[in-house]
């Protein structure tokens, strides 16, 4: 594969194109200015103007949310695993049905495996634009996000509407649900019993790893981070790895199937037979699967990036309660 092939699969951090009408929060006060984007994969979003930077299936979506701050995104769930590391900024994530069965702040680096089945949100509470990173397990996202109650009534309140085939309706730009299209119904009392409320002390140790934890598990071979043998041991339908300089090795290797190289820290240099290209933080690059490459920081100073990799695992939910 030529450089100029490969540059297609590169999704560069500032060629990054953003949608503000993703999802159904879109207008409600303080969710209002937030970025989504979808970089592999369809995504989950809601809206038709959501741009699709590399379609090719990888058996996981990945993505991207940015905001500025005190910007939040609204309480909702994913049928399968979703997983964010912090790129940029510092940023608070809470859950529950309300927003207060727990939270934690993370810090950059940091890594959150948050459990399937549960509501949950997110904001940005540094000084300034804060990006997070996303894997979402599955080709298709897991059919879509299921939203809490109060978020699709406020929602309603400030003129978008969800349709029940999934599709957001602007009425401030005069549209109306299509003749036979239904609104989104609200999940009922005896639904919501179906989705967990599981305290802090009961998600951090097992869903949450810590960036320089990461650093000194990454010191001799790249640290399984999410995996059936990983630091946060779980099963989601793919395997994220953490590489730093410690851990690189230039000897060429190959997967199966597509696999991601996100660095987090430096530049880095990834060489396969007809060519080299050079990442930074924030790009995002999808290797062809059985392409022998490999990946060294191109520079001195500190270097990590994220490995992800699908697994033969089904990408449904994990969380056990």
């Amino acid at each position: 594969m030529t450089p100029a092939e490969m540059e297609h699969r590169i999704v560069r951090y500032g060629d990054l194109q953003p949608c503000k009408t993703a999802f159904i929060d879109a207008h409600t006060p303080g969710s209002d200015q937030k970025e989504n984007f979808t970089i592999i994969g369809g995504g989950v979003s809601e809206s038709p103007d959501q741009h699709v930077h590399i379609a090719i299936p990888h058996g996981f979506n990945i993505g991207a949310a940015g905001q500025p701050p005190k910007c939040r995104n609204s309480l909702h769930s994913h049928r399968t695993a979703e997983v964010f590391f912090v790129l940029k900024g510092r940023w608070r994530f809470f859950w529950g049905q309300h927003g207060t069965a727990g939270e934690v702040v993370l810090e950059e680096g940091d890594i959150f495996n948050i459990p399937t089945g549960i509501f949950r949100g997110f904001e940005n509470i540094g000084t300034d634009y804060g990006m997070i990173m996303a894997i979402l397990g599955g080709d298709d996202a897991g059919g879509g996000v299921i939203w809490a109650p109060h978020v699709i009534t406020d929602a309603q309140d400030h003129g978008l509407v969800l349709g029940q085939n999934g599709k957001l309706y602007d009425s401030k730009k005069g549209q109306n649900l299509p003749d036979g299209v239904m609104p989104m119904p609200l999940l009922t009392p005896e639904e919501l019993m179906n989705y967990p409320e599981p305290t802090t002390a009961d998600v951090i140790p097992r869903h949450v790893a810590r960036y320089w934890d990461m650093v000194a598990m990454a010191d001799t071979k790249p640290a399984i981070v999410i995996g059936e043998k990983g630091m946060l041991p779980d099963k989601p339908g793919f395997e994220v790895a953490f590489v730093t300089r410690a851990s690189a090795s230039d000897q060429m290797h190959q997967h199966d199937r597509p696999s991601v190289l996100m660095p987090m820290r430096g530049h880095w240099r990834v060489a396969w037979d007809d060519g080299t290209a050079t990442l930074a933080p924030g790009d995002t690059m999808s290797v062809p699967e059985n392409l022998p490459h490999s990946a060294v920081p191109a520079m001195t100073g500190e270097a990590s990036l994220y490995h992800v990799v699908a697994t033969d695992d089904p990408a449904g939910p994990t969380w056990k309660g």
